[in-house]
């Protein structure tokens, strides 16, 4: 007998087949490389990316870890790049580990290399912080920080399971302005814990702060953080208006309001219907159009200009300020009731000069973006050139800061950016100068201790205890760390308004 004839698949079959793929191609796709000989340590986190959601798990071990298809797409032939590459390393494979991530640096400059660490010396550990890992912990973590760890490298806020296929858009947009909320100091992780809270709520809102401290990024993640995240986003600049057009651009006007308006036009606060309004600058309003303003924010009602027909909006307003809005209503500049109205709920962000702790984590995430606009592979930042970054007063703060890291990137000349290479306003650029490798080791180190010890006291809210059963660490020996670093475990304590 003849081998029974293989049937066509039907129609149906190679629909479904289809969407199988696309469902395919929609995973969140993982890489774990492990360089170190312990096949229950690669089982345990391979279990861990699993839980955080439907997602594809590439894994390589042996000698199959260092190999890095310089074509981008692995061994499969247009498969996507990773959404994060996670390393297991060692004493052992720590060179080749190394060599590793700077061929994926290459490769993918934007996927964030997380590495977890088994039994490694300080001067290891210099040199993996030194070859461009986006974070690190040890394999001895907890599951949860682990968890956290590779959410955070994703941008998400937490560890919980986020099947990116289900994503909404407004979740898919919240994910990304997590990875640019990006900070471990005290006064930002209190600012970021607030954000939910006004998220639940529909009252107004007022972001004050300096210039470039990051406030309509802070009001977007209020917004798709929110019930309203899937209506519409509207943002506006009063200052960017001419003071006659103001009331026209948030209300719009009716054919023949004035000579000009040879037809109907709706305003902004028709557009925001079912979802955001965020006017920044406001302390730039006009005083006519902050009183309209105000009767919108108590009643949800306004005229369009020429109209005398009441509407009715379903709008949530966040309003930004770099100016002392109460200090503008005493000095009669600004509306005092409008003010009161506004304030509601308020959050000040703080200036990038009073958390120079976060330059360095801000640094390496805007080399990376910057990495990719300029589709350059820079590895990495030397300790002079953080250096000059950390010493300087950033009067445009985080705004700031990106230009700053974007222009070297593009003017630099080696695998990484050089002291030489960083311009700040008002400064010449600053000399390299030769650093000892015991130098720039012991900087490195201090840098990393110094922002572990943070991120582990801001985690356990202050309890030096909770905080060394976390570290696996002796308690004294951890305490010893903090007095070396002159940290003081209070700061991090609640209640502290």
């Amino acid at each position: 007998m003849g081998d029974t004839p293989r049937s066509l698949p039907t129609a149906a079959a190679r629909a479904g087949d289809s969407a199988a793929a696309a469902a395919a191609r929609d995973l969140l796709c993982l890489q774990l490389r492990s360089f170190v000989d312990d096949p229950q340590a690669s089982e345990r986190v391979s279990r861990l990316l699993g839980a955080l959601g439907p997602c594809r798990i590439r894994r390589f071990c042996g000698e199959g870890a260092s190999r890095v298809d310089e074509r981008g797409d692995a061994d499969d032939a247009g498969e996507p790049a990773p959404a994060a590459v996670v390393l297991l390393a060692g004493s052992q494979g720590l060179s080749r580990c190394c060599a590793t991530m700077s061929a994926l640096h290459r490769v993918w400059p934007g996927a964030p290399l997380i590495v977890f660490s088994l039994d490694v010396t300080d001067d290891e550990l210099a040199t993996l912080v030194m070859s461009g890992a986006f974070d690190f912990a040890m394999l001895s973590s907890s599951d949860a920080e682990i968890r956290l760890r590779v959410s955070r490298a994703l941008g998400w806020d937490s560890g919980a399971a986020r099947p990116s296929a289900l994503v909404s858009e407004g979740e898919d947009r919240l994910r990304g302005l997590g990875s640019r909320l990006i900070g471990s100091t005290p006064e930002f992780q209190k600012m970021l814990r607030r954000v939910p809270a006004m998220a639940a709520s529909n009252a107004s809102v007022l972001l004050l702060g300096e210039t470039g401290t990051g406030k309509e990024v802070c009001a977007q993640a209020i917004h798709y953080s929110s019930a309203r995240a899937r209506g519409p986003w509207v943002a506006i600049n009063c200052a960017a208006i001419p003071a006659e057009l103001v009331e026209d651009e948030l209300f719009g006007h009716v054919r023949g309001a004035y000579t000009n308006a040879v037809g109907a036009r709706e305003g902004l606060v028709h557009e925001a219907e079912g979802g955001t309004l965020f006017l920044d600058e406001i302390d730039s309003m006009p005083t006519a159009a902050q009183a309209k303003l105000l009767r919108f924010l108590q009643d949800k009602q306004y005229r369009a200009v020429g109209e005398s027909r009441v509407r009715h909006a379903d709008v949530r307003v966040i309003a930004a300020s770099n100016r002392d809005l109460r200090l503008a209503a005493l000095a009669g500049s600004f509306r005092m009731d409008l003010f009161f109205r506004l304030n509601v709920l308020n959050l000040t962000l703080p200036p990038l000069r009073e958390r120079r702790d976060d330059i360095p984590m801000l640094a390496m995430h805007f080399l990376e973006l910057a990495n990719r606009e300029a589709g350059r592979h820079l590895v990495g930042i030397t300790p002079a050139a953080l250096r000059c970054l950390q010493e300087h007063a950033w009067p445009g703060n985080v705004r700031e800061l990106k230009h700053v890291l974007h222009r070297a990137v593009l003017l630099a000349e080696g695998p990484s950016v050089q002291a030489g290479d960083i311009e700040l306003d008002g400064a010449a650029p600053a000399a390299e100068g030769p650093v000892s490798f015991r130098e720039a080791k012991a900087r490195a180190v201090e840098a990393f201790e110094r922002h572990y010890l943070e991120e582990l006291l801001a985690q356990s809210e202050g309890n030096i205890t909770r905080a060394a059963r976390s570290a696996r660490k002796n308690r004294r020996a951890l305490f010893e760390l903090l007095r070396r670093h002159a940290i003081d475990a209070a700061r991090y304590r609640g209640g502290m308004d």
